[in-house]
């Protein structure tokens, strides 16, 4: 099993990290998922991630969450082929969680090397951010 801190991770590259190793047939959860970031300036990343979730009819989707750790696991939906026997049960491998449970309070995490740090522009919103904005009570 593969724990992933996603503290100050940008959200794209944890993702596609996280899905290959569930491809790869490793568990893979992903704890303090509020705290992964999404670069961009904030007028963009709100637009954009207003605009999915007021797509389609609430009768038939699609549906966005509203909750970071269903945020965080949605998009690693995205980088997993889904409609495919392989790819749903890779994303049955995968759990996201809000803070860090007491399972995984002592156990070594995996940093996948996608800092902010890195990123060339200061511009970013957390997860809880923009979760924020569309509604999550947190």
């Amino acid at each position: 099993m593969i724990v992933i801190d996603a503290t100050n991770q940008i959200l794209g590259r944890l993702a596609t990290f996280a899905a290959k190793q569930t491809l790869l047939g490793e568990e893979v959860r992903i704890i303090n998922s509020e705290k992964a970031v999404i670069s961009g300036t904030k007028s963009n990343i709100v637009a954009k991630y207003t605009r999915l979730r007021s797509m389609g009819i609430p009768a038939k989707g699609p549906y966005f969450p509203r909750l970071p750790d269903r945020f965080v696991r949605r998009a690693i939906r995205g980088m997993l082929p889904h409609n495919q026997a392989r790819g749903r049960e890779a994303f049955k491998r995968v759990l996201c969680y809000v803070g860090v449970p007491a399972e995984f309070a002592g156990k070594e995490t995996i940093m996948p090397g996608a800092d902010a740090s890195k990123l060339i522009d200061t511009k970013y919103m957390t997860v809880k951010e923009i979760t924020t904005i569309l509604g999550a009570k947190q």
